[in-house]
Order: C-alpha cells, then sequence, then structure tokens
C-alpha cells in the first residue's frame, strides 16, 4: 500500500455525490409515492453539507480497501463495488425491512443508490491507481 492520495477521494466523493443527488432528483415522486420522507419536497439545508460528508467517509474507506486490496483497474473495480453493495447496503436494507417493517420498494430504492455510488466510487478509484 502507498498511501491514498486525497484528489482520486475527493473527485470520487463529487461523483457520487452529484450520482446520488440525480438518482433522487428522477426517483424523487417514487420516494415521495413510498412515504419517505426524503421525498416530501425540498430538503434542509443543513442536509446537503450532511450527505457531502457521509459520501466523503464511504469514500475513504472504500479507498483504504482498494489500496489494501491493491485493486487495479475499472473492472476489478466495478466489481469491488458490487461485492461492497452486496456485503453492506443489501444486508442492512434488508435487515432494516425484515426487523423494521420498512417498505421493500422503499429499501430497493435505497439500494439501487448505493450500488450505483459503491460502483462509482470503487471504479473512480481503482482506475486512479
Amino acid at each position: 500500500m502507498d498511501g491514498i492520495e486525497i484528489l482520486p477521494v475527493l473527485v470520487a466523493t463529487v461523483a457520487a455525490f452529484v450520482a446520488a443527488f440525480a438518482y433522487y432528483a428522477v426517483l424523487g415522486s417514487q420516494l415521495a409515492r413510498l412515504g419517505s420522507a426524503a421525498g416530501d419536497g425540498r430538503p434542509p439545508g443543513w442536509m446537503m453539507p450532511v450527505e457531502l460528508l457521509r459520501t466523503l467517509a464511504v469514500t475513504s474507506v472504500v479507498a483504504v480497501v482498494v489500496a489494501l486490496g491493491d485493486v487495479e483497474g475499472w473492472l476489478a473495480g466495478a466489481a469491488l463495488g458490487a461485492v461492497l453493495w452486496v456485503g453492506f447496503p443489501v444486508v442492512l436494507l434488508s435487515g432494516s425491512v425484515v426487523h423494521e417493517k420498512v417498505p421493500w420498494r422503499l429499501a430497493a430504492l435505497h439500494a439501487g443508490d448505493w450500488l450505483v455510488k459503491l460502483v462509482l466510487v470503487s471504479v473512480v478509484l481503482s482506475a486512479w491507481s
């Protein structure tokens, strides 16, 4: 592991943040129909910086995994993103459906966002190396 470069982490963070924004902009009506507070109009001003920090946290963790696993190339990055998606968001979101009675369609909508983010971040970081 040579270390983590800040520029690829920042680029991947912004890319994932923009992708998530676009994802929910397109599917916002679905969120509203499913009864999610996230789909109820314009988010409060504090939410965007918090989401950016959350995305930076995820991107930083993926950067460590990419570096430790010596993941290189976009195809290996895409595979890593898919594996991370199954291992974490899918497990957590399915648990919320089973144990907390979250509607499965709402969980699936969020799972799609996580798939896009994790694959995008993993591809950017692994292709950069």
